[in-house]
């Protein structure tokens, strides 16, 4: 089963699949999908990001681990939707996170490129392998592994 989505998939619909908001939320777009196999997601990345203040005010650079985090969230998304699970009642946490390398470094103006591919499922986890690119060139890979859980209800 996978939800009926149209791309390119803007804002709006992102926000149905993932429940990060402000600051938080690292994909603006995903201009691939293929479910059950891969996704490929942008973060545009500006001088008006909040962690562009303490990181580094003279050389603004953008956090691998948000790298890592935005890697995380495109994977999200696929899972979300190859399972059919559009703005249903489960949420995924990041569990393990491997093999991290970091090529080159982000910076305002560039638009990264977000690749994530299911390695593995097993029970209620994806593996992924997950790459991040700035014009074609690498700029991060890693190996993350996130857990499905039902959203605890009020």
């Amino acid at each position: 089963m996978t939800c009926e989505v149209k791309l390119p998939l803007e804002i709006a619909e992102i926000q149905k699949l993932l429940p990060h908001r402000y600051p938080f939320l690292l994909v603006d777009r995903v201009v691939e999908l293929e479910p059950h196999k891969r996704i490929l997601a942008y973060k545009n990345v500006s001088i008006n990001e909040h962690f562009f203040l303490g990181h580094f005010p003279d050389k603004p650079v953008m956090p691998g681990v948000l790298v890592v985090e935005a890697m995380a969230q495109a994977g999200g998304i696929l899972t979300q939707v190859s399972r059919g699970l559009c703005g249903g009642d489960r949420l995924f946490y990041l569990v393990k996170v491997d093999n991290v390398r970091f090529s080159r470094m982000v910076v305002p103006g560039d638009r990264l490129e977000l690749h994530s591919e299911i390695k593995r499922v097993i029970r209620n986890m994806t593996l992924y392998a997950c790459r991040a690119t700035v014009d074609g060139k690498e700029v991060a890979s890693a190996d993350v592994l996130c857990a499905e859980t039902v959203k605890d209800t009020p």
